[in-house]
């Protein structure tokens, strides 16, 4: 193809793909500057002025000359609003890459755009299907291949690779026959607040405070499966992975924090939610800070969890019909927890609640139904 001549001019109501030119330039300098762009591209750092010129007017041109990759400006509010190429590999299937300014984010910019160009790839260009790449912990680019229906996530250890450094990667694909909608549920997590207590999304900050709690000689007896000792990176390992359950429906789960000072005094979770026998429950499950017991906070945390989890979807909820929450037979707290919350005894398993000595307890098992919780 010629360069600009041939470049095919993609739009819909609110994005244009368009040929770059050389008042590009300037802007994208600009968004090659942000700290995100350089920590999740292979771009080089420092970005000088004259890698964007070689990018859009050298590089780019020469993928459209000789069919080794088809890069769009996208132009957004009448501005040069970031990139997006298209690399074919042969056989039908090619990848995706794209990068949007930090001024156009959060406005559905990148998936308007990552559509139009799939659709170009499947229509024009015959392809099957196309692959997206992201290095393992950049939720932007995540969530914009998810609400653009790729599916099928995987995750590669050490599969990219800049600057000298190895790093895990996500993969995921969408088909010509995929629809260009999200595969499955991206919870969101709203802060709840009621009962003296405010149920946040988790902070690297609180790390200590986790570390803290999972430490603690009852929470390590009645949670067999913790690490132990529990170090500060199980912590961070620990509040990075809530971002991983979101994201791809497992389930949500919250600090629980004192309103005044933001402490964080322990965590619960709705999870289960991608129960393959039926979608419509979910299970709760939690642990306090020792500074949080004998107040009321984990009954009162679990009863704002539970609200949230029988709220409709299309309220903002988790649209669950039945909960069910399990505790060790000797876990009396725990179990006052689930009564205070109106959850039935609907049974014992026996010998279900592994211990680290390698002995079991009894499990006794809980459940609650939409129509039974009155808080």
């Amino acid at each position: 193809m010629r360069f600009p001549e041939d470049v095919p001019v993609l739009r819909d109501d609110v994005v244009t793909l368009r040929a770059h030119t050389s008042d590009d330039v300037d802007p994208a300098y600009e968004v090659c500057q942000d700290p995100e762009m350089q920590r999740w591209t292979t771009i080089p750092v420092p970005y000088e002025r004259e890698n964007a010129v070689h990018y859009l007017t050298e590089f780019i041109p020469q993928g459209w000359r000789d069919g080794s990759s088809w890069g769009w400006a996208i132009e957004y509010d009448g501005r040069y609003a970031g990139t997006i190429d298209l690399r074919p590999t042969g056989g039908g299937v090619g990848e995706v890459g794209f990068a949007v300014a930090p001024w156009a984010r959060g406005r559905g910019v990148m998936t308007r755009a990552l559509n139009l160009a799939v659709g170009y790839a499947f229509e024009q260009q015959g392809w099957t299907r196309v692959i997206w790449r992201a290095y393992v912990g950049n939720w932007g680019s995540r969530r914009v291949a998810w609400k653009a229906g790729f599916r099928g996530l995987v995750k590669v250890p050490d599969g990219g690779f800049a600057r000298g450094v190895r790093k895990d990667e996500w993969i995921a694909t969408r088909s010509r026959d995929d629809a260009a909608e999200p595969a499955g549920n991206w919870w969101q997590r709203p802060t709840l607040e009621g009962d003296g207590l405010r149920l946040r999304a988790m902070r690297g900050s609180d790390a200590k405070r986790v570390m803290e709690a999972c430490n603690d000689e009852r929470t390590q007896h009645w949670l067999a499966g913790m690490p132990s000792p529990y170090q500060l990176e199980d912590a961070e390992g620990f509040i990075e992975s809530r971002l991983e359950n979101l994201a791809s429906g497992e389930g949500v789960s919250w600090a629980i924090a004192d309103p005044v000072t933001d402490d964080l005094l322990g965590n619960v979770s709705v999870f289960d939610l991608k129960n393959r026998i039926d979608a419509t429950v979910g299970e709760v499950g939690y642990w306090a800070h020792p500074d949080a017991r004998g107040r009321g906070v984990m009954s009162a945390a679990v009863g704002l969890a539970a609200k949230h989890a029988f709220t409709p979807i299309e309220e903002g909820g988790l649209g669950r019909r039945r909960l069910m929450l399990f505790a060790a037979e000797g876990n009396t707290a725990s179990a006052r927890v689930a009564v205070a919350n109106g959850f039935t005894l609907t049974g014992t398993a026996r010998a279900a609640s592994p211990r680290r000595d390698g002995s079991y307890d009894n499990l006794l098992c809980f459940d609650l139904l939409r129509e039974e919780h009155t808080k």
